[in-house]
């Protein structure tokens, strides 16, 4: 993995911007923004300047109980080959739930939703990563999520989740740092102890990004500035290890250009406080009259700016190695020592017997640890060209996708759809969450289909979110537009006529197999222009 330096979230309203923004190594780019064939002239030329650009999915919904969508994944693929992207990222997240496995109505959140951190929805996710490893041409690494709301019955810190997913996948890791402050504010999680828990060879680049705090929760808006203890992560992060490359996300409130410099240079601020003060613990360290000769700690290694990061960096990750053959398999022949999780949940140590194999070497030596369900655990294969993958024990996930699927459907249902709150979770914050989909998911429509808030006026949100308590969303933000406006019609809303004729002929317009003539479109906007300075 390359280093990438340090870089900020390309967004269409400040694309000129970016372009003149000094100290731009690379840009990342919501995949489902971009076409392949039709890409952002301003991002060709940061293409041709040698600017790193990165295609950053938000649907995928490898977290989800369903296997992943192929469509999608040839669509991050295809994005992936046409920005020339060394990898592409994700989150570990889902984002709809019911459908065929549940035997429930389909449903979307709209938005990135935590998964629970238990066994079974870790081998559904490890799964899911691997037929998205064999189905993209480049490395994957997934996100952290900032989550308002916590599982019942959890069985994983975050730390151990990232941990095994890494071990047992062989992926890479987006951390974001504000993400961590989130749930360092909703859920009492500790940012410190996250982060001493993660294989930081996996780390692919980190994010960093604003929030807002109301009622005692925050909010992970991308709409405002990146506080102080968001840097201060950054900054003990950086004290572990050089991050490969840092990138500022901003989706909405786009300040000043010179205000987002300013942010840059605080980030880059923060990573030069934790690097100074790695390199001031390894001379210390160094000074210690009691230290051995040879001690190669990871303070001192550190100093000498050979962290597992910086070994990453060049391309030399346990999955790395792991794609040049040294699988988890060959290396338990020649008996080297592994961890595996016996079909009981228990942890054993040394030689593993009675067929099992190990999973593959890891950055810092040669333990792993994998999940074997009793006789006849399979030994998965190496995943996909660009992933550098692993050898791991895969246990079966029968009966495990219906068990998610379930719970999630349950989850989402009462999110969007009004059902009763499943037991354990707390219903306070579960409201918190349900307003902020439905809040998004108005303001999402409204961008995709600017026309209605104009149409309707002032009475555009409370209409929006009537309709969104009574309608929860089964496809994607556009169809939810239409939906949205045909269901205004049989109401026979707006109450103002021309009002209802703008938006009926904007239905028509939108509604039908293809898009009605452009001459009868024509002539009906001229018409209506003639009655309103005519009448």
């Amino acid at each position: 993995m390359r280093r990438l330096g340090t870089g900020i979230g390309w967004r269409p309203e400040i694309a000129d911007a970016v372009e003149r923004m000094p100290g731009i190594d690379w840009v990342e780019v919501v995949a489902e923004n971009v076409c392949p064939g039709h890409i952002p002239e301003s991002l060709l030329r940061l293409r041709e300047r040698g600017v790193t650009v990165i295609p950053h999915g938000v649907s995928l919904g490898l977290g989800g109980a369903d296997h992943p969508d192929e469509g999608r994944l040839t669509a991050l693929a295809e994005r992936a080959q046409a920005l020339g992207s060394p990898l592409v990222t994700e989150h570990i997240a889902f984002v709809r739930a019911g459908g065929a496995l549940t035997a429930s109505p389909r449903l979307e959140a709209g938005h990135l939703l935590p998964v629970p951190r238990t066994r079974d929805a870790l081998d559904v996710l490890c799964e899911n990563v691997r037929i998205a490893q064999e189905a993209l041409p480049v490395p994957l690494a997934l996100e952290n999520i900032a989550a308002l709301f916590s599982w019942p019955g959890e069985e994983l810190t975050e730390g151990q989740f990232l941990a095994e997913l890494v071990e047992r996948t062989g992926v890479r890791l987006l951390i974001d740092v504000a993400n961590l402050h989130t749930n360092h504010v909703n859920r009492g999680e500790d940012p410190a102890q996250a982060l001493a828990a993660l294989p930081l060879e996996a780390i692919a680049y980190v994010h960093v990004a604003g929030g807002f705090e109301r009622d005692g929760v925050w909010h992970d808006s991308h709409a405002h500035p990146v506080p102080r203890p968001v840097l201060d992560i950054l900054t003990g992060l950086a004290s572990r290890l050089a991050p490969p490359g840092v990138l500022l996300e901003r989706d909405e409130n786009f300040p000043e250009p010179v205000e987002l410099e300013r942010e840059l240079n605080a980030i880059r601020e923060a990573v030069t406080t934790g690097r100074t003060r790695a390199t001031e613990a390894a001379a210390g360290e160094r000074r210690r009259p009691d230290r051995p000769a040879e001690d190669e700690t990871a303070t001192g290694r550190a100093a000498e700016d050979e962290t597992a990061t910086g070994r990453a960096a060049e391309g030399e990750t346990g999955a790395g190695r792991a794609a040049e053959g040294e699988t988890g398999a060959a290396r338990a022949g020649e008996g080297k020592t592994v961890e595996g999780e016996t079909g009981e949940g228990r942890t054993a140590e040394g030689e593993i017997g009675e067929g099992r194999t190990a999973a593959g070497e890891t950055g810092e030596g040669r333990t792993a640890a994998g999940k074997a369900a009793g006789e006849g655990t399979a030994v998965a294969g190496a995943v996909g060209a660009g992933a550098g993958g692993v050898g791991v024990l895969a246990r079966p996930v029968t009966g495990v996708r219906e068990r998610l699927g379930v719970a999630q459907a349950a989850v989402l249902s009462s999110l969007v759809a009004g059902t009763p709150v499943p037991e354990g979770f707390d219903r306070v914050r579960m409201g918190v969450q349900a307003r902020a989909l439905a809040a998004k998911r108005a303001g999402v429509v409204a961008k995709v289909a600017p026309e209605l808030p104009v149409i309707l006026g002032a009475g555009y949100r409370e209409e929006f979110l009537e309709y969104a308590r009574q309608r929860p969303m089964g496809g994607g933000y556009r169809r939810d537009a239409l939906d949205f406006a045909g269901h205004l019609l049989k109401l026979g809303r707006p109450g103002d006529a021309g009002a209802r004729r703008e938006l009926r002929e904007w239905w028509l317009d939108r509604a039908g197999p293809a898009p009605r003539s452009q001459g009868r479109n024509l002539v009906s906007r001229m018409r209506r222009a003639v009655r309103r300075h005519h009448p």
